[in-house]
């Protein structure tokens, strides 16, 4: 898949789709909240093999059962692109 930056518009567009998400300093970003630590780092395993197969990798944090997420692709100077409108899909599928 080609790396181009989004527009606003097709932004705006994604985020119409993507339950919970929001442009937060120029980043898609959620929280998620799993039932337990365990449930949250399956899923992020489940997460991190997605994202290695696409070579795109999530900017993330973990405490507990919550986690953090930040997407942007860096080699489009921090832009949004269609791999994160991409990985975030998948993010949300995987949480179920």
């Amino acid at each position: 898949m080609a790396r181009r930056k989004l527009t606003e518009k097709e932004i705006q567009t994604a985020l119409e789709e993507l339950t919970d998400w929001a442009v937060v300093d120029g980043k898609l970003h959620k929280a998620y909240k799993f039932g337990s630590f365990a449930q949250a780092i399956g899923w992020m395993v489940s997460v991190a093999l997605f994202a290695d197969k696409t070579d795109h990798h999530p900017e993330w944090r973990n405490v507990y059962n919550r986690v953090w997420v930040d997407l942007a692709t860096h080699d489009l100077d921090d832009a949004i692109s269609e791999l994160d409108v991409k990985l975030a899909r998948q993010m949300d599928k995987l949480a179920g």
